[in-house]
């Protein structure tokens, strides 16, 4: 069985936008909660490539930095190539040859802003390709009203003999139905020497990667064509209208996708759900709930609504009441969340824990059945299982200068109003009274309290109200006076008042 031949990509990322209105690169913008660029790069990865150039320009380090963030899964050798100047989509393909210097493959070519291109189709070009043992390959689609396309044009033989860009093209071959929506697959040094030999000889005066077509066909080479099945799927993304529509296109399928898994969506047309999230079976989405980055819901949970959830992981049977955000936490089985809840960066609920309302966490591990259902701050923290925090509590854990932790042991008390200063413990089954600051650690089994004295004054109540209904009618009773009263001049501020002083006694006198 012959070895099949090494498979590289160039990926065009470096255009500008110009449709956008934008600051940022076109590829930069997200669809689905990531970059259109890295749509493309996760499409490519099942095929897993011997190499991917992508090209970058505009905004070059952003895209390098975006792609680098989010990695290249798949993707064993990724080389980010400069296109210095905008010269063309010929050039920009031409900057990756460097790349591809020694390479004896084929090279699929597609463009950094057609994000819903799936791997079956590239692997359907691919196959078609090496199965017609053709030197360059293209896909092709009809369009009743072709308007922006490059056209497609055949000989008598039917065989393509080039493509003509719209604004290049003559009133009859605009008429042309069959058009390039820009993939291609060829062989690497074919494509390459042909590159080289392009000239700017169009309206644009820049280099046409169309060009390429019409040369490979005018020397002999073999072009063959695939026909798309989609033309959604090869759209491009130009503008921001174009992108909204794309987004409710992609939240949809995705959306359908899951209830075809066993998925319930209360409103599907308000759910958001990224391409990498993962979902158990007999899970139920309310509405107006966003999952984004890598997060993943396990079977038979429950998120009521107005939920956030970025790269959190939530386990079996677990409960989102209404209104919660959870960023990189790790939520266990048949847990109990909210409503109006905020789990933050490393955040680890073992099974059962209840966080209630208005309740915070942060770099927070909390231990099996531990309950924290009220108005509470665990930040920097380490909470043994089956321990109940009081409404109030708050771990202080930043002086000034540093975060300090606090560790709470197993089924432990904490009353309501209290503040743990950090660093600082409290031993297993220990309880600590309400209202308690604690500043030193607290040993197991004991109970520790901070409390200032309470006191009663008998009757204070009936004698205030005594005193304020009488003095409406004292001042009533009393003329008011004919002129202002005289006051003592204030002291100024910062000085001491000269007193007069005193007279000496007697005997002091008599001693002068």
């Amino acid at each position: 069985m012959p070895v099949p031949r090494p498979l590289g990509a160039v990926v065009l990322a470096a255009g500008l936008g110009k449709r956008m209105r934008s600051r940022r690169a076109k590829v930069l913008h997200e669809l689905a909660g990531r970059p259109l660029v890295c749509h493309v790069l996760a499409a490519l990865a099942p095929l897993e490539p011997d190499r991917v150039a992508l090209v970058v320009g505009h905004q070059a380090d952003a895209v390098r930095a975006a792609v680098a963030e989010l990695g290249a899964p798949g993707m064993r050798d990724l080389r980010i190539v400069l296109q210095p100047e905008q010269r063309g989509t010929g050039h920009a393909v031409a900057c990756a040859a460097a790349a591809f210097a020694g390479f004896a493959g084929d090279v699929l070519v597609l463009y950094g802003d057609v994000p819903l291109i799936r791997p079956a189709t590239l692997r359907a070009l691919l196959d078609a390709h090496r199965a017609a043992g053709a030197d360059l390959t293209l896909v092709t689609l009809h369009f009743a009203r072709p308007t922006g396309y490059g056209r497609i044009t055949r000989g008598p033989d039917g065989q393509v003999t080039g493509i003509v860009e719209e604004r290049d093209a003559s009133d009859v071959q605009r008429a042309i139905t069959e058009v390039n929506p820009g993939l291609y697959a060829a062989r690497a040094e074919l494509l390459f020497r042909l590159l080289a030999e392009l000239k700017p000889d169009n309206a644009q005066g820049e280099l046409y990667l169309t060009d390429v077509v019409g040369l490979a066909a005018r020397t002999g080479h073999r072009v063959h064509t695939v026909r798309a099945g989609s033309a959604e799927e090869l759209a491009g993304v130009n503008t921001r209208a174009e992108l909204a529509n794309m987004e409710t296109k992609l939240r949809a399928e995705i959306a359908e996708r899951w209830m075809s898994a066993g998925v319930t969506f209360e409103d599907p047309a308000t759910a958001y759900v990224g391409p990498e999230v993962t979902i158990g079976r007999d899970t139920v989405i309310g509405p107006n709930v966003q999952l984004r980055g890598r997060t993943r819901i396990g079977e038979g949970c429950r998120l009521d609504g107005t939920a956030y959830l970025v790269d959190t992981a939530l386990g079996d049977r677990a409960h989102l009441l209404f209104g919660c955000v959870a960023d990189g936490a790790e939520i266990g089985p048949d847990a109990r969340i909210g409503p109006f809840a905020r789990l933050r960066p490393g955040t680890r609920l073992a099974e059962r824990v209840h966080i209630g309302n208005f309740v915070e966490t942060k770099q927070a591990v909390l231990g099996a059945g531990t309950k924290a259902n009220h108005l509470t701050y665990l930040g920097d923290c380490e909470v043994g299982p089956d321990t109940n925090v009081g409404a109030g509590t708050i771990t202080c854990n930043y002086d000034g200068f540093a975060k300090h932790r606090t560790t709470i042991g197993a089924r432990v008390q904490i009353g309501s109003d209290t503040q743990l200063v950090a660093p600082v413990s409290v031993g297993d089954d220990a309880y600590v009274g309400a209202g308690t600051t604690v500043t030193r650690d607290v040993p197991p089994g004991a109970l520790v309290l901070s409390r200032v004295p309470q006191q009663e004054v008998a009757g204070w109540v009936a004698r205030k109200r005594t005193r304020a209904a009488r003095a409406p009618v004292a001042a009533a009773a009393k003329p008011a006076p004919l002129r202002a009263p005289h006051h003592k001049p204030k002291a100024t501020p910062g000085r001491v008042p000269r007193r007069k002083p005193k007279a000496a006694p007697a005997r002091a006198r008599r001693r002068r």
